[in-house]
C-alpha cells in the first residue's frame, strides 16, 4: 500500500520517541514511511522531499526535530501538505524544539502537538486523513472509542485495592 503519512526525523536518535507514532499507525493499519532528513546537513533533500510527497500520494507529514528544529517549517515551506510538528525533548526539556515549531511566520503553518507525542502526531494526521477517507475515520473513531473504557478499567482495579490508604 502507498504511504498516507510521512514521518521524517532530524536524525536517527529521535526513533525512539518516534516508534510510538509508527506503532499506532501500524496498530490502525495506516500505511506511512519513516525517514531521516536534516534541515541543516541534508537542506536539499529536505525541500526534494517535500516537494514530491504529495505527488507520491502523502496526505500528511510528520516531521520531528530537537533543539532549533527547523525541520517542520523547512518542511512546511516548500509543501502545500499540512505538516505536524514533533519537537524532541533535548537541551531545555524540549522547550527550545516546541519553541522553533510554533513560532514560524505568517503563510507557513505548522501543527505542534507536545514535546515527544508522538502518538498524538500520528492521531492528528489520521484525523486529518479521515476527513477525505470514510475508513480512516472508521479506524480514529473505533480507536477513540476504547479510551474510555480503559479509564473505567483502571478505575475499577483502583476500587478493587485492598488496604490502601491514602497518604496526602
Amino acid at each position: 500500500m502507498k504511504p498516507l503519512v510521512s514521518i521524517i526525523m532530524g536524525s536517527t536518535s529521535d526513533l525512539p520517541v518516534m516508534e510510538k507514532a509508527c506503532k499506532w499507525l501500524e496498530e490502525q493499519e495506516i500505511p506511512f514511511e519513516i525517514n531521516a532528513l536534516s534541515a541543516h546537513r541534508t537542506p536539499a533533500a529536505v525541500e526534494a522531499f517535500a516537494k514530491e510527497a504529495k505527488g507520491r500520494g502523502i496526505k500528511v507529514i510528520i516531521a520531528a526535530a530537537g533543539m532549533a528544529a527547523a525541520l517542520p517549517g523547512v518542511i512546511a515551506a516548500s509543501t502545500s501538505l499540512p505538516v505536524i510538528g514533533v519537537p524532541i525533548k533535548g537541551m531545555l526539556d524540549g522547550l527550545d524544539a516546541m519553541l522553533s515549531i510554533i513560532q514560524m511566520p505568517p503563510g507557513i503553518p505548522v501543527a505542534t502537538v507536545g514535546v515527544n507525542g508522538a502518538q498524538n502526531a500520528a492521531i492528528l494526521a489520521a484525523e486529518m486523513i479521515a476527513l477525505g477517507d470514510e475508513e480512516v475515520a472508521k479506524k480514529v473513531d473505533n480507536w477513540k472509542s476504547t479510551l474510555g473504557k480503559k479509564i473505567e478499567k483502571a478505575n475499577q482495579e483502583l476500587a478493587e485495592i485492598k488496604d490502601y490508604k491514602f497518604k496526602c
